[in-house]
């Protein structure tokens, strides 16, 4: 395929803009609450994790550096049942080696996620997408705790798995 010139110096300028002041952070951000980008997505740190199942969804999983441990999970799916009721779980496991095995032992280790400690819900609407901003504060003595972690999707009046995602590696730092 070709693009016009017109496009290639478009797109150069946007790259270039791109390039300046990295701790500018569009207002409305949950990084914006303080947090800077200047650290932003190391490996470990920020995560893109996709569900896939019954639907299809993504987590963009962030740790801002700072001095805080908020883990920002802003989740979105779509193709579910219209009009239901989803929450988001996740579960981790210590023996780093990409295998995720956190949940399957032992099914208490899937712990709901929402904003704080509060599990909140993500609710579809009449076309099957539905989307939430949900956060969790980790404890300052999970600093340097490395460890493996998956996420699923259940719909909330059955806890049927609907979407799953595949084995990620997370670090916990400020």
């Amino acid at each position: 395929m070709r693009y016009p010139s017109r496009f290639i110096l478009v797109a150069g300028a946007v790259v270039v803009a791109g390039c300046g002041d990295p701790t500018s952070v569009p207002s409305g951000s949950p990084l914006s609450l303080g947090a800077s980008l200047s650290a932003s997505f190391s490996p470990n740190r920020n995560l893109e994790i996709i569900l896939r199942g019954a639907g299809f969804g993504h987590v963009k999983f962030r740790q801002p550096k700072d001095d805080a441990t908020i883990i920002y999970l802003d989740t979105w799916v779509r193709d579910l049942k219209p009009n239901t009721s989803y929450q988001l779980q996740r579960a981790t496991d210590s023996e780093i080696n990409d295998v995720c095995t956190g949940g399957t032992i032992n099914p208490a280790d899937w712990l709901t996620l929402g904003q704080g400690l509060i599990p909140k819900v993500i609710t579809t609407d009449e076309r099957g997408t539905g989307g939430e901003a949900l956060f969790r504060t980790l404890p300052l003595t999970l600093v340097g705790a490395v460890f493996d972690i998956h996420f699923r999707v259940v719909e909330q009046a059955t806890q049927a798995v609907v979407l799953e995602s595949e084995c990620y590696q997370f670090e916990v730092s400020l």
